[in-house]
Order: structure tokens, then sequence, then C-alpha cells
């Protein structure tokens, strides 16, 4: 179970034991953000693209989306998003559950500076129904990020 090899994942870090799991789904921003009582912009939501060298995760605010021209402009090709069906397969996680940890091995995983804007974000840990907190210098280090990077757009 994809949040089992999170939590696992995460027990070198001593973070094991904050993930928090809800009865509600979270699986959207939307839900989340009511699971944890929060703003839409701190569920650190991570989504997954095919690229010609591979799946990738990229974890935006929960407010901002994929900007087309600036994912183009840095990758060099539009922006493909894993069919649903392929997603647990591709990135070792669920829809709804994915997140930056513990993904199969080959999938590059980048944090959008949209993320900047907040002291602590909330990504998934491996479910549809958890989360976990963490400091934005948390979040680079225990996803392994390659780079951080400016592909999302923000409301407004």
């Amino acid at each position: 179970m994809s949040i089992e090899n999170v939590r696992e994942y995460l027990r070198q870090y001593g973070k094991d034991k904050d993930i928090m799991e809800f009865k509600e789904s979270s699986a959207t921003v939307k839900e989340a953000a009511a699971d944890l009582n929060t703003e839409e912009g701190r569920i650190a939501k991570s989504m997954s693209f095919m690229t010609e060298k591979g799946a990738i995760i990229i974890v935006l605010a929960g407010d901002a989306r994929i900007d087309n021209r600036k994912f183009k402009d840095l990758f060099h090709e539009k922006a493909r998003m894993i069919p649903l069906d392929q997603v647990e397969s591709m990135t070792g996680h669920p829809v709804g559950g994915v997140c930056p940890f513990a993904v199969k091995d080959g999938v590059d995983v980048y944090l959008d500076d949209s993320l900047k804007r907040y002291e602590t974000v909330f990504p998934a840990a491996g479910s549809p129904n958890s989360a976990i907190e963490l400091t934005t210098d948390e979040l680079e280090k225990l996803s392994k990020a390659v780079s951080w990077i400016d592909v999302g757009k923000l409301p407004g």
C-alpha cells in the first residue's frame, strides 16, 4: 500500500508519525483544505506528467495551475498528464494520493515556486485521505527534488 511505503520512507527522517489520516477524502485540493482547515493554496498538490525522459511529478500550491507556455519553455515539450489509469503504476501512488515521497525509481520530482509563499504546506502522503505538514525546506529535502521551478500560474 502506498501510504505504508511513504510511512516507511519518512521513518528515516523521523517524520512517519506526522502523517495525518482523515475519515473523509482529501484527494482534491478543496477536500484537503477542508479537512485541514486551511486555505487551498497551502495544499501541495502533486501533478504527474509524462515526458520524453519518463514520468515526473511537479508539486504546486493548491491554487496554482500549470502554465503550459512555462512548462514547454522549461521541458521543451508539451505538458501531458499521465492518464488516470496509469498514474499508480508509473508513480507508485494512487490518484488523489500522489506525493513526492517514495516514488518509483526514475520519477523526478520538481517543486514549483508557487509553494514558496507559505511557511508550511500540506502534501499528500500516499493515499487519498492523508497529508503531512512540512516547511518548504523540509519538503525540498524529503522529496529529493531535482530543483525548484517556475511553471505555475496563480489565480488572478
